[in-house]
């Protein structure tokens, strides 16, 4: 499929679950060059001409269609920057499926640095879909994602981001502003293992009335890894927010939860919950007098827990 290779092909599939050329819109993206893009009769991605990335114009009234943007780095020593920009109509239903995975047997670090900005009009209702992996037994594979939304009113935004595993290290940041009635759900998604290092800071701010915005993180930490999780809800008039981070340590691993709420308005209701901790020895003994290894029945519980 468009001449990548096998492990090119493996990532492709673990990051945006594509197996061959989808139909509709789409840009693919492999070691820093977009090697294959297509538009739509509603879709329209055109690349930027003063740095690397892409916009993408959906025409209002657009339902039901989806634009993937996966990226693939297979190049020792890599480093780019990629700026996509969503422009987004009024009144659409669409899915986006980003994504990037690296493979890195060199030497030296590989950096994806993803910026991604959406305006999402009166109306509309956007599904994001995230993935990130790491693979190779090369130097880092490293990734640093940027998510910025800005919500018209009776707008919705729904955001699905996951670290499947092998990122060595991350620096994840996310804001969104909320107009009049708008509303967004944030669920994020970390596994870290060996000496791999996560940082997450989520920031939303509800800016008119009747806005709401519901945070989820779940994370796993094994071995030595280090995860940090900092998340900010700002309500400035009627406004829900809802905050919850659920964390599972193992062996040497370390978790730090930061909660931060600020209301400038009295009709504005704001939650956070957090918990961290390790598998349950209970859970453990119930899957292991199944048959499963104790291994078998951690992995069991990891996946679960990261649905």
């Amino acid at each position: 499929m468009m001449n990548l290779d096998e492990i090119e092909q493996k990532l492709l599939k673990d990051v945006a679950s594509i197996t061959s050329v989808p139909e509709g819109a789409y840009n693919f993206r492999v070691n820093g060059e977009s090697i294959s893009r297509q538009s739509s009769e509603h879709i329209n991605i055109v690349p930027k001409i003063n740095k690397s990335g892409i916009d993408i114009y959906i025409s209002p009234d657009t339902k039901d269609e989806v634009v993937h943007i996966p990226v693939i780095i297979s190049k020792s020593g890599l480093k780019e920057a990629v700026y996509n920009d969503f422009h987004i109509g009024d009144n659409c239903e669409v899915t986006i499926v980003a994504g990037c995975g690296i493979y890195n047997c060199g030497t030296d670090d590989s950096v994806h640095d993803g910026i991604h900005t959406f305006y999402i009009g009166r109306g509309s209702k956007v599904k994001y879909i995230e993935k990130h992996y790491g693979a190779g037994p090369g130097a880092g594979k490293i990734l640093n994602p940027v998510t910025n939304l800005y919500l018209e009113p009776g707008s919705y935004a729904e955001l699905e981001m996951e670290q499947i595993r092998g990122v060595d290290s991350t620096k994840r940041l996310t804001h969104a502003e909320l107009k009049d009635g708008s509303k967004i759900l944030i669920q994020e998604r970390l596994l870290t293992h060996g000496r791999q290092t996560a940082n997450s800071i989520i920031e939303v701010t509800m800016l008119e009335k009747n806005t709401s915005a519901d945070i989820v993180s779940r994370s796993v930490a094994r071995d030595y890894s280090r995860q940090s999780f900092t998340s900010h809800i700002i309500g400035e008039a009627l406004c829900r927010g809802h905050s919850e981070c659920d964390a599972i340590m193992m062996e040497n691993a370390q978790v730090v939860a930061t909660p931060s709420l600020e209301a400038s308005d009295i009709n504005a209701e704001l939650i956070h919950e957090a918990a961290i901790g390790k598998i349950a020895g209970t859970q453990l003994t119930k899957l292991m007098t199944l048959g499963l290894t104790r291994n078998q029945a951690e992995s069991q519980i990891i996946n679960g827990f990261l649905k």
